[in-house]
């Protein structure tokens, strides 16, 4: 049986690693291909959102018939991951930067940032589990080495690239949800004006004198991302130093890492 067909393997998987979808031989000479489905889809998702993308509407961009759409993939959550896939893209290159692993770790969030920033509906896609796509096992393998390369263990790795990666998507998901709000802003001299009294008849003082400054607003601007991105380095620094402090380097060589 050919592994694309392997009922055992988890949706999309073997097509993102480049392997032939099934075919048959019977019918029409396929008019597109999964490439091009992809491509469709991502551009659907960029432009009305996780929810538009639905087999039916992929197909109809394409001029296929609702049904032909599965010549090329086999379900929704096989094509999820493969836009997925393509929608993270190329990981960023850590190994040209010469700041240490903490600069390293900061470029690899920040990149995982902008591309929700760049398709906004990336923080609406379900985790299904551990990488396994060739594109976000490159961005996995990146912060890997760089924090391995610190010093700590392949697990003790793992888990501060967790952290890392959940701080990116969760700075993501609020840029895009504050981006496309309805709602009236916070940060107005109507909202001011309502809210401060009342503030202060409840004790709020901090509250208030932030929005008397001017300090309580909508916006997640950079200063938060680098505030909240510090002090998780921060944490991950202490486990670095800890475990350098627990197996000191030989005599005459210095420790190895990005440090």
């Amino acid at each position: 049986m050919p592994i694309a067909e392997d009922p055992g393997l988890p949706p999309g998987l073997a097509l993102a690693w480049g392997l032939p979808a099934k075919t048959t031989k019977l019918g029409r000479k396929p008019s597109q291909s999964v490439k091009q489905i992809v491509a469709a889809a991502l551009e659907l998702a960029d432009a009305d959102g996780f929810g538009a993308l639905s087999m039916p509407r992929i197909a109809r961009r394409l001029g296929l018939t609702a049904n032909a759409i599965y010549r090329y993939v086999r379900s929704r959550d096989e094509l999820l991951v493969l836009v997925a896939e393509a929608a993270w893209g190329t990981a960023p290159d850590l190994a040209s930067g010469t700041g240490g692993w903490r600069d390293a770790a900061n470029v690899w969030t920040r990149a995982m940032i902008d591309r929700c920033d760049v398709h906004p509906w990336l923080c609406d896609l379900p985790v299904r589990g551990a990488p396994v796509t060739p594109n976000l096992l490159d961005w996995t393998e990146a912060i890997l080495k760089v924090l391995t390369g610190a010093g700590l263990t392949p697990a003790e790795a793992l888990g501060c690239a967790f952290v890392l990666d959940g701080h990116a998507r969760q700075i993501g998901g609020m840029r895009r949800d504050l981006r496309y709000s309805t709602a009236a802003p916070t940060r107005s001299d109507a909202v001011a004006t309502f809210l401060l009294p009342r503030l202060r008849e409840r004790g709020h003082s901090v509250l208030a004198s932030m929005m008397e400054g001017d300090d309580y607003t909508d916006d997640v601007v950079d200063d938060d991302v680098a505030f909240g991105l510090d002090r998780i380095l921060d944490g991950i620094g202490v486990l670095v130093a800890a475990k350098r402090a627990a197996e000191p380097a030989a005599p005459g060589r210095p420790h190895e890492g990005l440090l």
